[in-house]
């Protein structure tokens, strides 16, 4: 075999960083070793795989097209490194999820994937959906779990499980008392909302089809829970997944408020990249998620 695998790391490392200096630093290698690494990877095909510019190095067309096969080869080697001293073919996971998903549901599937016998890791990054999206696409998360509509050509877009948003406001607002809301109602309430691009957001967007330049938005939070705070304390009214609701619902801090005649149905989803390699980890992972 002409390559190695030590090479295939620093030509994947020397592509996420850009810089050789920076991908031998995160390889624990000297600059001078990592440099002839990728040097010998390319001189024995007789390929060049960067664009340099100064010390920056830039993928160029022919990088960007061996870059997936690389990943995929090198996670299967991981796989079987780790099933051979291991004697477990789950391992560590990077995983990422949007706000909703990643506060309310993947850390219980994170507890019940590290409980199998190795014990395996799982990193979780909590990001808006096109970070999550690009980092996957990346090949720096394993999976990603998103709650926004994504159109995105290298990644396979998985639904996973039903979701809706539910409109409230506190026990004490003056729509409380109302069986069912009118559209006038949504015009004239004030709302405290998620911000624009999340995913939430979205799928209030599509529910409120036609009245949204008419709608009174006091806030746009990042955080689902100081939008709860926020309506608690009779601010506005809001509109959150179900998932997020369902305990102060129960406490009766918050209550839910009818829209019948909008559709605020929506999908979670798993995202992965289409040339990643599918380890036994991914499928433990997803099979946990499915049993939430």
């Amino acid at each position: 075999m002409k390559y190695s695998f030590r090479q295939l790391e620093v030509f994947l490392a020397a592509a996420h960083f850009q810089n050789i200096t920076r991908a031998a630093e995160s390889l624990a290698m000297s600059q001078s070793a990592a440099s002839s690494a990728l040097k010998e990877l390319e001189s024995q095909f007789d390929i060049q795989l960067f664009d340099r510019v100064g010390k920056r190095l830039q993928l160029n067309e022919l990088g960007r097209l061996y870059r997936p096969k690389a990943e995929a080869l090198l996670a299967q080697a991981r796989e079987l490194e780790q099933a051979f001293s291991k004697h477990s073919e789950v391992g560590a996971l990077k995983v990422g999820a949007t706000l909703t998903i990643g506060n309310y549901l993947a850390v219980g599937v994170m507890a019940e994937y590290m409980s199998s016998p190795n014990h395996p890791k799982v990193s979780l990054e909590v990001a808006n959906t096109s970070t999550i999206a690009r980092r996957v696409r990346d090949f720096e998360l394993d999976i990603g779990l998103i709650e926004g509509e994504l159109q995105a050509s290298e990644l396979e877009v998985i639904p996973w499980r039903e979701d809706r948003l539910v409109a409230f406001c506190s026990p004490g607002h003056p729509l409380a008392a109302k069986t069912k809301l009118t559209d006038d109602d949504l015009r004239s309430a004030t709302w405290i909302l998620r911000e624009q691009g999340s995913g939430t957001r979205q799928s209030f967007e599509r529910g409120m089809h036609g009245l949204l330049p008419d709608l009174n938005v006091l806030l746009e939070l990042e955080h689902t829970e100081a939008i709860k705070r926020a309506v608690e304390a009779n601010l506005g009214i809001g509109c959150l997944s179900e998932v997020v609701l369902a305990d102060a619902f129960k406490r009766g801090s918050l209550v839910p408020l009818a829209i019948p005649h909008r559709q605020f149905d929506r999908h979670f989803y798993f995202i992965l990249h289409k040339q990643k390699y599918r380890s036994a980890g991914i499928d433990r992972w997803m099979t946990l998620c499915r049993e939430l």
